[in-house]
């Protein structure tokens, strides 16, 4: 064993010793003793190899037919997912000659682990089925097997192998110092021990794979096929000006009981699809935001129909949006008065810390010039420090809300009377040094972020402007 190993070895193991007398932390991981030592001689082999995962299913094929009295057998069974591989089991591991009587300890080569079994495969889902029809009794010709595939096993997992076994479990060395035949001459012996090799364990079972779902019936009470559908549209918000998106969608009621429309012994969801009507209607954007709309760049936006026939308009997260839907027949329009990006919504800065008494004001400014658009709440916490402190703690003074009435706004600047606040006259004074910290609340439509000002400083005698 290398000289400085030992070192590091020895020195865990007394740290560790002396913190199994103190409460359990749970932050740091000490060995067991006997895992502290290392192979000495021989090699450990490999660990097995895990099992691939079995392959999925495929699902059924979906089937369109037309309902006219005539015949009809399908089946649109999903097929069953593969099993998983199992595991390989590990290498045997190599046990040479054990060296004899080394002035050390010595542990012999360790098992490895077997490999894990492989998932199985998920079952394949079983095909949708369409039927149009005239007259509901035709759907009894009509026998169908939707069957969903039955799940993969898992894998089984691979054997583990035992380590190696001492051939001599321990043994005495005896060691000498001084010169023979005289006082100086002293011998001690000291025994040392072979440990096993710890035994490999086998590999972890695979878990089985989900088994498929059955097949959908959807019935359409028409010969005509139904047109493709356009329910949802995204497009970048720069490309939306000027153009009209034509939406349409397919409304379905759900029924129970779908086996029982069909002929005996068919098997699929017992929950189905009976169409009820096309919707349609055509979606315009109107931009009366001042910046152009080109300035949003590629920023995605999704407009979709629902089953109510209303428009649904989605900007991304990074674009904050405020506007108005109105319907004209079948055209829907969305109004777009304001409209700004979400980083340019928390830029606010102190500008000036001014005056003192209950004339005390600070000064913040938004430099991304959105105010007259945007909504915005101030919190302050107003802290002074303690000087008879032996730590120079701030101590607050006022937390709240601000009034609205002790807020003024000048286009893009808003001055906060702090010294109309109900906070101590004394600690307003020149001099006195302050911690503050304004929380904003900024708003615009359904949106809202905070954002934090803090402020450290002393209060500053007020500047006479000489006449």
């Amino acid at each position: 064993m290398q000289k400085g190993l030992r070192s590091k070895l020895l020195l865990l193991l007394t740290f560790c010793l002396f913190s199994s007398l103190l409460p359990a932390s749970g932050s740091i991981f000490c060995p067991a003793v006997a895992d502290e030592r290392y192979e000495d001689y021989g090699k450990s082999s490999y660990n097995g190899i895990s099992g691939q995962q079995g392959r999925n299913g495929r699902d059924g094929d979906n089937q369109t037919v037309l309902a006219n009295g005539s015949a009809v057998n399908l089946d649109l069974s999903g097929q069953d997912g593969e099993d998983g591989e199992d595991g390989g089991s590990g290498s045997r591991s190599r046990c040479p000659h054990q060296e004899r009587n080394p002035n050390r300890d010595i542990t012999a080569p360790h098992g490895v682990n077997g490999g894990n079994g492989g998932r199985g495969g998920d079952g394949g889902n079983g095909g949708n089925l369409t039927v149009y029809y005239t007259n509901l009794a035709d759907l009894q010709k009509i026998l169908v097997r939707a069957n969903p595939g039955d799940s993969g096993r898992g894998g089984r997992g691979g054997r583990g192998v035992a380590g190696c076994r001492c051939r001599r479990r321990s043994w005495e060395i005896e060691t000498c110092t001084g010169t023979p035949g005289t006082d100086n001459y002293k011998c001690t012996k000291k025994r040392y021990r072979c440990y096993n090799g710890r035994d490999g364990s086998a590999g972890s079972a695979g878990s089985d794979g989900k088994k498929g779902k059955l097949g959908i019936l959807s019935i359409v009470n028409s010969q005509q096929t139904l047109p493709e559908e356009s329910p949802s549209i995204s497009l970048p918000i720069s490309e939306l000006a000027n153009k009209q998106l034509n939406l349409s969608k397919h409304k379905w009621n759900l029924r129970q009981g779908a086996a029982s429309l069909l002929a005996p012994g068919s098997i699929i969801a017992d929950e189905y699809r009976e169409f009820e009507q096309r919707l349609e209607t055509v979606f315009q954007l109107v931009w009366r935001e001042r910046q152009p709309i080109a300035s949003f760049g590629n920023q995605a936006v999704t407009v979709s129909l629902n089953d109510s026939k209303q428009v649904e308009v989605n900007f991304p997260d990074d674009v904050w949006v405020e506007g108005s839907s109105s319907n004209e027949a079948d055209l829907t329009k969305f109004t777009v008065n304001h409209a700004i990006l979400k980083k340019d919504v928390t830029r606010l800065a102190v500008s000036e810390f001014a005056d003192a008494g209950e004339n005390l004001n600070l000064k913040i400014v938004d430099l991304a010039a959105k105010s007259d658009v945007i909504e915005t709440q101030f919190r302050v916490k107003f802290r002074v420090k303690d000087n008879n402190s032996g730590f120079f703690d701030y101590q607050t003074q006022y937390e709240g809300d601000i009034p609205a009435e002790l807020i003024t706004r000048d286009y893009n600047r808003f001055i906060l009377a702090l010294g109309k606040l109900k906070i101590n006259r004394e600690n307003l004074r020149p001099g006195v040094n302050v911690d503050i910290e304004v929380v904003a609340t900024r708003s615009l439509g359904e949106r809202s972020a905070k954002q934090t000002i803090k402020w450290q400083s002393a209060i500053r005698k007020p500047i006479k402007i000489q006449k």
